[in-house]
């Protein structure tokens, strides 16, 4: 039979934790990536050698790889050295090699996921070199996406700099597949970047698959802040249309009181509240569950756990 194909859009972090755990299940996955990060290693590679972001991609591919983790583990160490390598990823180092040498940034993940054995599809949002902008709501213009972020300001619109071409490859797998899922992540910068693009968001709203939304856990400084869950669906509704969500997922965990206090006061950052009061008035379906672990002393979602919900509605949905 032949397996189901799920399209997972979004950025480095949130992609890569869905996906880690969606692997290990009986289905085709293409991720979709976004290609404008401009902080950190990426931001000084994209400066030197004029590419698109590789750092969210490096970081998917690393979580698709069917290797040991002692191998993978190798494409997220940053260099620590008094040289012009210091902090750069052994990753993004390797992806910019390949991208330099073919000049073609789906062929150098295509070559990297053989040497991750990657079985499934990793894609660029697209081949060209992009710039995220952000309109904030006193109408204030702030350029690239590291600043967006650390401007920590409320946005009423997101936009490119560039005139661009999305990978013809994107929009196929998203007329192919049976369920595209709109990743947690933030918000404005790894979820947005895809949904502005106008031909995304009309294959998404043309498309036969359903629609999930996993939601963020936790609020963002200034760009989500009282947010609930129903004003992230509103932002993502302002793209792609009014109930074309078809499920939303979210996590129901009472938190410890310390922890939260924690990321309040270090991150300015709360958990999203679930706002039964105006999801009741929306269309689609609320699937909630404990989704978050707090292990290691950070709040984040279960890979397993989440991706065992979303292939449990795949197979009762499609």
């Amino acid at each position: 039979m032949e397996k189901k194909k799920i399209v997972v859009l979004g950025g480095g972090t949130g992609a890569s934790n869905v996906l880690k755990g969606l692997k290990y299940f009986p289905v085709d996955i293409t991720a979709i990536i976004t290609v404008s990060d401009n902080g950190r290693s990426t931001g000084r590679l994209r400066k030197e050698f004029s590419t698109p972001a590789v750092g969210d991609i490096r970081h998917v591919l690393s979580n698709l790889s069917t290797l040991p983790d002692e191998v993978k583990n190798i494409m997220e160490y940053r260099m620590s050295t008094y040289s012009d390598l210091n902090g750069h990823s052994m990753g993004n180092l390797i992806l910019t090699s390949f991208f330099k040498e073919t000049g073609n940034l789906k062929k150098s993940i295509e070559y990297m996921s053989k040497l991750l054995r990657i079985e499934h599809t990793v894609l660029p949002l697209s081949e060209d070199y992009l710039t995220l902008m952000g309109e904030t709501d006193d109408g204030e213009i702030i350029e690239g996406e590291e600043e967006i972020t650390y401007a920590k300001k409320h946005y009423k619109r997101i936009f490119y700099k560039e005139d661009f071409h999305v990978l013809p490859e994107v929009l196929n797998s998203i007329k192919e597949a049976d369920l595209i899922i709109l990743s947690m992540g933030s918000l404005y910068t790894s979820i947005l970047p895809h949904l502005i693009c106008t031909d995304v968001a009309k294959a998404i709203n043309n498309a036969k698959a359903k629609v999930i939304y996993v939601c963020n856990a936790m609020t963002q400084p200034g760009e989500t802040d009282n947010f609930g869950v129903s004003d992230h669906v509103n932002v993502l509704e302002s793209y792609i249309g009014k109930d074309r969500l078809n499920a939303v997922i979210v996590s129901n965990n009472v938190m410890p009181a310390e922890l939260l206090k924690k990321y309040s006061t270090q991150e300015q950052k709360d958990q999203v509240v679930i706002d039964y009061e105006n999801i009741q008035k929306a269309k689609y379906e609320l699937i909630e569950s404990d989704l978050l672990t707090t292990a290691d002393g950070t709040i984040k979602h279960d890979t397993l756990k989440l991706s065992s919900l979303i292939f449990l509605y795949l197979m009762n949905n499609t």
